[in-house]
């Protein structure tokens, strides 16, 4: 765990222990307790202190996929490391193919969904991973190169638009959130990419909240048990959101590093809306 860190069970203890017998948050149980705990750890999380996770992984050598991480949130990048230290990134390409097809009772591929299967008796029929070409398809990407634009000179030949048909990148991939995976696509014989995402730090198995954050979500839990609580006055459920909204704010300030010279440089630029406080 980093040291910058507070365990979510401590979180609870301290909770748990503040609470007083008169207090309207005193009757709630330690599991309610715990699970908008652990929702808070992903509100706060996902907005202010996102847990950023770097991971290497296996490229499956068959169909070119990477399996996603169990506590997988959103992908930040995806690469491989070269001799430097240095992640060399892929490119996301949306048109990487990751089509599947319909599937029968012999787990064959089927174009039509008048045999296909329904196993799971869900509504939805089964389907199975068909990558393959369709008919009259291109046999090279070389016969689409009257789509790429050639559109400046350099060193006395023609260049392309960057981004269609230049650039120097390691590979190229596709995120598939169906099959939880990355579709990758790379000129090289690469094992391994190292994988940097944002985590679901509710999913661990000791969760744990950044000490700049440690007061808003206790504000959070406290402000979630009185929310729907009929017996609890409306100036008490005002005054506990400011005080979770407030503290939010706090922890994001600490978490943002915003320096004095940021905010200088921020201040000097030439707007024509100057900045509010």
């Amino acid at each position: 765990m980093a040291r910058n860190t507070v365990p979510l069970s401590q979180v609870i203890k301290d909770f748990i222990v503040t609470l007083d017998g008169d207090d309207y948050a005193s009757n709630a149980s330690d599991s309610a307790i715990r699970n908008l705990a652990l929702r808070g750890i992903r509100e706060i999380g996902f907005d202010i202190s996102k847990k950023i996770k770097s991971l290497k992984l296996l490229i499956n050598s068959t169909n070119n996929t990477v399996e996603l991480p169990d506590d997988f949130v959103d992908l930040l990048k995806i690469g491989i490391v070269d001799p430097d230290g240095i992640v060399r990134v892929f490119a996301n390409n949306k048109h990487i193919n990751q089509s599947m097809s319909y599937s029968d009772d012999d787990d064959l591929p089927l174009f039509t969904s008048t045999d296909a299967k329904d196993t799971n008796s869900d509504g939805v029929l089964d389907r199975l991973e068909d990558k393959t070409s369709t008919q009259g398809s291109v046999s090279s990407s070389e016969n689409l190169n009257d789509f790429i634009f050639d559109n400046y000179l350099h060193e006395g030949s023609v260049g392309r638009l960057y981004g269609a048909g230049g650039g120097h990148l390691a590979g190229e991939y596709r995120l598939n959130l169906e099959q939880n995976r990355i579709e990758v696509e790379t000129n090289n014989a690469y094992t391994y990419v190292v994988v940097e995402y944002i985590a679901d730090e509710a999913r661990s198995a000791d969760p744990a909240v950044h000490v700049y954050a440690e007061e808003a979500l206790r504000s959070y839990v406290y402000y979630k048990i009185i929310e729907r609580k009929s017996s609890v006055p409306a100036n008490e459920k005002s005054r506990a959101r400011a005080e979770y909204y407030n503290e939010r704010r706090k922890a994001n300030a600490r978490l943002s590093n915003f320096t004095k010279e940021e905010a200088l440089k921020t201040i000097r630029k030439n707007f024509h809306q100057a900045p509010k406080y």
